[in-house]
């Protein structure tokens, strides 16, 4: 197989959000660099202090004096974990990005494994918790749960979207934007785009300190955020097919319902006006009517977001004998 990304001056950036993390801190340095030291890339590692009430901020500032690899992004404010990898996003400098969470779970000796199959060729590699350390009832089952259905609906079969620990190519990251905790959807935003994903169990460890800031009700808000991204997936680039079929239905259930009116008036027994039909017609037309046009309005903003925005309808991913214009 090809290999890509070869040598050992590849740069390797990893992403790690924090809040409220400082107990976990110091040990950051220690753990990352044993776990890499043999690696055959260069690494830097991007903390991002998601706007940490505790002694974080003082404690990131001390580890970067140590090592000018440990680079610092520090939040005026909560912006949540998405927001937090999207910035270490931003600011990389690696052909390659790794998010990881800033609770010690996730193993830094699993991510030579992820970049090698980058090296492979594939695009995105996730990491599944297979033998995943934490509580079964307001973790695990829901968790479960949650990968059941975005796998279903998404088309993008993972059995841990829910794992931080991932590697994607810079190339497939670079301008996506997301929001809420739509962070667990990069892998579906990369299949839209081409990307080949594959997915390997990496090593879950126990929380060494503090406590776990998600509950069972984060499993609703991954739902909701979960519908956004199948909304406008399916919206964003062809609103008529969507507003101008709604349309369509209802403007035929209006002929339908015209028709019905037709054959009281003559072979029904009864007159259509004990009927709901007149309104069913003006109702379904009125509908179908304001629905097309809403797909055409919808069309206009779409083209001239692509056009304002300078946006691709397309990603080439190799060129061939082909100047680049």
């Amino acid at each position: 197989m090809k290999m890509y990304f070869q040598g050992k001056n590849m740069l390797i950036s990893i992403i790690i959000p924090i809040f409220n993390e400082e107990n976990n801190i110091d040990l950051y340095h220690k753990i990352i660099t044993d776990s890499l030291s043999n690696a055959d890339f260069l690494f830097e590692v991007i903390l991002v202090n998601d706007g940490s009430t505790d002694s974080s901020q003082q404690k990131l500032n001390h580890l970067a004096t140590q090592d000018n690899r440990f680079k610092i992004i520090e939040f005026r404010r909560n912006f949540g974990q998405t927001a937090a990898i999207m910035a270490g996003f931003d600011f990389a400098s690696g052909e390659i990005v790794v998010p990881m969470d800033g609770d010690l779970q996730n193993d830094p000796n699993d991510i030579p494994l992820l970049v090698d199959q980058i090296k492979k060729g594939y695009d995105v590699c996730s990491g599944w918790r297979k033998d995943r350390k934490d509580q079964v009832l307001n973790r695990k089952i829901p968790s479960w749960i949650a990968n059941k259905l975005i796998s279903t609906l998404s088309g993008v079969k993972l059995n841990d979207y829910g794992c931080t620990l991932k590697a994607y190519k810079k190339e497939i990251i670079k301008g996506i934007r997301l929001y809420g905790e739509m962070h667990r959807f990069l892998p579906i935003h990369a299949s839209w785009q081409g990307a080949k994903i594959i997915e390997i169990p990496v090593t879950h460890h126990p929380r060494i300190h503090g406590k776990s800031k998600y509950g069972i009700e984060r499993t609703f808000k991954v739902i909701l955020d979960l519908m956004v991204v199948l909304f406008f997936s399916t919206v964003s680039n062809k609103p008529i097919y969507i507003f101008g079929g709604f349309g369509f239905i209802n403007i035929m259930l209006s002929f339908l319902s015209f028709f019905m009116m037709i054959y009281y008036k003559f072979w029904g027994g009864k007159t259509f006006i004990q009927t709901p039909l007149p309104q069913l017609v003006v109702l379904f037309f009125l509908m179908g009517f304001i629905s097309i046009l809403m797909g055409f309005l919808a069309e206009i903003l779409m083209r001239t977001y692509y056009e304002s925005q300078n946006k691709p309808i397309y990603i080439v991913k190799t060129l061939y004998n082909m100047d680049k214009q």
